[in-house]
C-alpha cells in the first residue's frame, strides 16, 4: 500500500467516524425530542383527568339542541341583563364575577354560557353568527325569559348586532363591553388554526401557560374562583368549538359590515380609550351609535377586559343611563 493509498484510507476511516458519530447526536436529539413531546403528552393527560376531578359545577342546565347549555343565574331584579362572553373566555360565569356582584343587586343577571365555553357541552354545528344566536335566543327561550338588556364582551358586540335585529322586541337595550365593531377584524390562517389543533392535543399549549406569567394573577378573583378558572382554561383552550368560531370570524365580522342597530334601540359602550393595536377604536364606536336615539360611548383607562377592573363604574354608568332615556 503506497503512502498516498494509506493516508487516503485514514481519512476515509475518520470520515466515516464523524458521521457516526453525528448520526448518533442526530439519533439522540431526535429521542430526546420524542421523550420530552411523550412526557408533556402524558402530563397533559393526567392533570386534565386530575382537574376534571376537582372542578366545581356553577350554574344551571338548558338543553339546546339535544346538549346541555350551561346558564348562571343571580339576582332577582326586575329587570333583566344578559351577560355574553369574549371569544374563547374559557369560564364566562367566573370570569364576568366582578360585573355580576355590582349588578345583581339592581338586576336579574343571566350568564349564558355558549357551546364550548365554560361548563357547556361542545356541538358540531358551524360557529356561525347565526348559529351562535339562535342557540342563545333558544337558552334564553328554555328559561322563559321574554324580556332582557344584552351586555356583550368583545366579538359578542358582532353577536350582538344580529341578535338585537332579529329579536328586536326582545331586547330593551345594548350594552358593549369593549365590543368588537364588524370594520375591525383579522383573518387566521389555516395553518395557525391547526397549530392551535396540535398544541392542544399534544399538551404544549398548557406547558406554555404553565412557564409564561398567570394572566390571572394580580386580578380581582379569590384563590378559589383563580384556580377553577386555571381548570376550565385548560379545559376549553383550543377545543374544537373555539377553533371552529375563529375559522369562521373573519367571515362573520364581514357579514355584519352592514348590519347596524336598531335607530330606538338604547345602546351604551364602555370601552378602552387607548386601544394598544388601532386608533380607530373609538371612532368606529362612535360611528355605530351616531344615528341612535339613544346612544352613548364611555372611555376607560382599562385593557379589553374592562369588566374585570371596572365593574363598578360600569354599572353605576350604566343605571344612571338607563335612568335618563326613561
Amino acid at each position: 500500500m503506497t503512502q498516498q493509498e494509506d493516508k487516503k484510507l485514514r481519512n476515509g476511516t475518520k470520515l466515516k467516524k464523524v458521521r457516526n458519530i453525528f448520526l448518533k447526536t442526530i439519533g439522540a436529539i431526535v429521542l430526546a425530542i420524542i421523550l420530552f413531546l411523550g412526557i408533556v403528552y402524558i402530563v397533559n393527560v393526567m392533570s386534565s383527568h386530575s382537574e376534571q376531578q376537582r372542578l366545581e359545577p356553577y350554574g344551571q342546565h338548558v338543553s339546546v339542541d339535544g346538549k346541555n347549555m350551561n346558564v348562571l343565574i343571580q339576582g332577582t331584579g326586575e329587570e333583566t341583563v344578559v351577560l355574553l362572553p369574549g371569544l374563547a373566555t374559557a369560564a364566562p360565569a367566573l370570569d364576568f364575577k366582578p360585573l355580576i356582584e355590582e349588578l345583581s343587586p339592581f338586576y336579574k343577571v343571566v350568564v349564558v354560557e355558549p357551546f364550548g365555553y365554560g361548563l357547556s357541552d361542545v356541538t358540531e354545528k358551524e360557529r356561525t353568527t347565526e348559529n351562535i344566536v339562535r342557540e342563545i335566543h333558544d337558552a334564553l327561550q328554555g328559561l322563559n325569559i321574554e324580556r332582557y338588556i344584552l351586555m356583550g364582551h368583545s366579538i359578542s358586540g358582532v353577536y350582538g348586532l344580529d341578535y338585537v335585529n332579529k329579536y328586536e322586541n326582545e331586547v330593551i337595550a345594548f350594552v358593549g363591553l369593549d365590543s368588537s365593531v364588524p370594520t375591525i377584524t383579522e383573518k387566521v390562517e389555516s395553518s395557525q388554526l391547526e397549530m392551535m389543533k396540535w398544541l392542544k392535543k399534544s399538551g404544549l399549549s398548557r406547558l406554555a401557560l404553565k412557564l409564561g406569567t398567570d394572566p390571572l394573577a394580580a386580578l380581582p378573583y379569590d384563590d378559589g374562583t383563580k384556580e377553577q378558572m386555571r381548570i376550565l382554561m385548560h379545559k376549553n383552550l383550543f377545543n374544537s368549538n373555539i377553533i371552529n368560531e375563529v375559522q369562521h370570524m373573519y367571515s362573520n365580522f364581514k357579514a355584519a359590515e352592514s348590519v347596524s342597530f336598531p335607530k330606538n334601540l338604547p345602546i351604551i359602550f364602555f370601552i378602552q380609550a387607548n386601544h394598544p393595536v388601532t386608533d380607530q377604536w373609538v371612532p368606529e364606536h362612535e360611528a355605530q351609535i351616531k344615528n341612535s336615539v339613544h346612544g352613548k360611548v364611555m372611555r376607560f383607562e382599562a385593557d379589553h377586559y374592562i369588566h374585570r377592573t371596572k365593574a363598578k363604574e360600569i354599572v353605576d354608568n350604566f343605571r344612571a343611563f338607563m335612568e335618563e332615556i326613561r
